[in-house]
């Protein structure tokens, strides 16, 4: 389901899945003593399940910051974790779309596979993240009734980004879950496909080390890399 690189090759960036060595894996569960005895937090060094990388808290100096969001069954917990960078033996990207499909509810289906001829067309990368990722990794159940597609629409140069967002606002109409997700460009700067749509002049702008506000124009043209 993922592609994992050396971790030497980038650093992991947001929405990317690290993979934690068993040595990084007994000392983050040492240093969270509240974990001690959770057996579905035990299975994720045994099964090789990786963790998201996520933007590090106030005083989280030192160490990689993790996350680990668990099912529905174990209370949707999201467990933040640290690891030395050594530890770190690989990174991967989300998975895409049409890798996760067959680990989605069959109603999904259509509105995946019409998600999925849309980014081809428009030169995007369609990749999950949240529940259906998580589904598609582990094999736990993630999704429910009420779970939204979180889709990350990573897109390039000659993406026409007003015409994709509008198509996929014409998808969701008759979707039977509620899309939400984010437009990534190459720097790894990302905004809610929703918030673009809808034409604010500034728009809301995280990366993994920030959140700021941006012109479209400056999103679009790569400007908080800058």
């Amino acid at each position: 389901m993922t592609w994992p690189c050396k971790h030497a090759e980038r650093p992991p960036g947001r929405h990317d899945l690290v993979f934690v060595s068993p040595a990084g894996w007994r000392t983050m569960l040492d240093a969270r003593g509240d974990l001690a005895t959770d057996a579905l937090v035990a299975r994720w060094p045994k099964m090789r399940w990786p963790t998201i990388r996520r933007r590090a808290l106030p005083g989280e100096a030192n160490g990689l910051a993790l996350g680990l969001p668990l099912p529905p069954s174990a209370g949707k917990r999201r467990i933040s974790l640290l690891v030395d960078d050594d530890h770190v033996t690989s990174v991967a990207r989300p998975p895409l779309l049409r890798q996760a499909r067959a680990y989605a509810p069959r109603n999904w289906w259509p509105t995946l596979d019409r998600l999925d001829a849309l980014a081809r067309r428009h030169a995007v990368d369609a990749r999950v993240f949240g529940s259906l990722a998580w589904q598609s990794l582990t094999g736990l159940d993630y999704v429910t009734t009420r779970s939204d597609l979180d889709v990350l629409f990573e897109f390039r140069a000659e993406t026409d980004i007003d015409r994709f967002v509008a198509d996929v606002a014409a998808i969701e109409t008759d979707a039977p879950m509620r899309l939400d997700g984010e437009l990534m460009a190459a720097d790894g700067a990302a905004v809610n496909w929703r918030e673009f749509h809808g034409g604010a002049s500034e728009l809301l702008v995280k990366n993994i080390e920030c959140v700021v506000l941006l012109g479209r124009r400056q999103f679009i043209s790569g400007a908080m890399a800058s």
